[in-house]
């Protein structure tokens, strides 16, 4: 989806940004270095990271930007959570952690 969104926006990103390359994150996304290792925290329940993430997209972004990631992250869980629920498998992810 990023990749379209770009194309659509004429905007350059770095797709590698998604991988955990600070540097690619940064490319054509506004705080993306910030956003991509606040998403890793969270997406990896890393409680120190978590705390050290928010703080400095807080500082960096701002509290609407920090809220809109936290919600968007939020919405994603939720997301799983249903389809779980309803029965569709995702992927074999959460049997690795169980």
């Amino acid at each position: 989806m990023l990749r379209a969104s770009a194309t659509t926006t004429e905007t350059e990103v770095n797709i590698n940004g998604i991988n955990g390359n600070v540097a690619a994150a940064d490319v054509g996304v506004e705080f993306g270095a910030e956003l991509m290792q606040f998403a890793e925290a969270v997406a990896t329940r890393n409680q120190a990271g978590l705390e050290h993430s928010r703080t400095a997209l807080r500082s960096i972004a701002g509290t609407d930007v920090l809220v809109d990631a936290a919600s968007v992250a939020a919405n994603f869980q939720r997301m799983v959570r249903i389809a779980d629920s309803m029965g569709i498998s995702i992927d074999d992810t959460e049997a690795d952690l169980g």
